[in-house]
């Protein structure tokens, strides 16, 4: 699926989106004044956002990379957003140039972007799907026409769990995504937390509510939750900063950025 059919009038600019405020946080210019204006809310609240935000990315690159170096060959890349250099598909597929790696998200504008997100390798395949992680069902029937389900998937939800309440089921969603996967599939996981400041990331979720986001942060046990049943792969769950770092980061970088990450394996 590309950006056919694609309206301007299809974005809300009424009220702040989860993806774009990320954008305006990586220094990204696919942002709105009313999108710019609830990330300053956040960064005034907690001014190391930005860093978190690039601490996240960065997880995501090492996590993908680690995965391909494993042999996995399929991605599915749920709560993709907008697309920022170089996109989960450019990592894998420099390491398998036949990786196939479907995306998905449930933002307008990122659809209007989803062509930067299918500049595959001629011998490997991407595809975006336009729908919300609340439907999983929806996303595993599409993702079955272009995956081989009976072979290791690697299911990426990075940074997006946060932003499903728990009236919305989160665990069983990661559950039912899980359960359709082959054994030896793998996920990785990002997840904000209030466990070093409580007061001022209930503030920060207050803002993305307010915005019309069901953001929710949740402590490590309630992260640790999702990996129930599966093998945790070293160094298990950790900071992200923490999770396999780089030998060289970006300065300033800091294990107090409030950012659970995990990678496991279905056995």
């Amino acid at each position: 699926m590309t950006d056919a059919g694609f309206s301007a009038a299809d974005v809300d600019t009424s009220k702040p989106q989860s993806a774009r405020m990320y954008d305006y946080f990586l220094g990204g210019k696919d942002n709105y004044p009313v999108d710019a204006a609830a990330a300053e809310k956040v960064i005034s609240l907690f001014p190391a956002v930005r860093e978190m935000a690039r601490t996240n990315r960065d997880f995501m690159h090492r996590a993908s990379r680690s995965l391909a170096e494993r042999g996995i060959r399929q991605f599915l890349d749920i709560g993709t957003g907008i697309p920022t250099r170089p996109n989960l598909h450019q990592v894998v597929q420099g390491i398998n140039p036949s990786a196939h790696v479907v995306y998905a998200d449930n933002d307008p504008i990122v659809l209007r972007h989803a062509e930067a997100l299918l500049h595959s390798t001629p011998e490997g395949s991407t595809t975006y799907i336009q729908a919300d992680v609340r439907e999983p069902g929806k996303i595993l029937a599409t993702a079955r026409d272009i995956l081989d389900f009976d072979q290791p998937i690697a299911l990426s939800l990075v940074a997006l769990l946060h932003l499903v309440a728990d009236e919305d089921e989160p665990r069983r969603i990661v559950a039912e995504l899980l359960d359709a996967l082959s054994p030896g599939s793998h996920v990785a996981l990002s997840h904000a937390t209030g466990d070093f400041d409580p007061e001022t990331w209930q503030r920060v979720v207050e803002v993305y509510r307010q915005g019309g986001t069901p953001a929710q942060v949740r402590s490590r046990d309630e992260f640790a939750g999702f990996f129930t049943g599966l093998e945790l792969i070293e160094p298990g769950i950790a900071l992200a900063a923490d999770w396999h770092p780089e030998p060289t980061g970006h300065p300033g970088r800091t294990d107090l950025i409030p950012l659970y990450a995990g990678v496991a394996r279905k056995p």
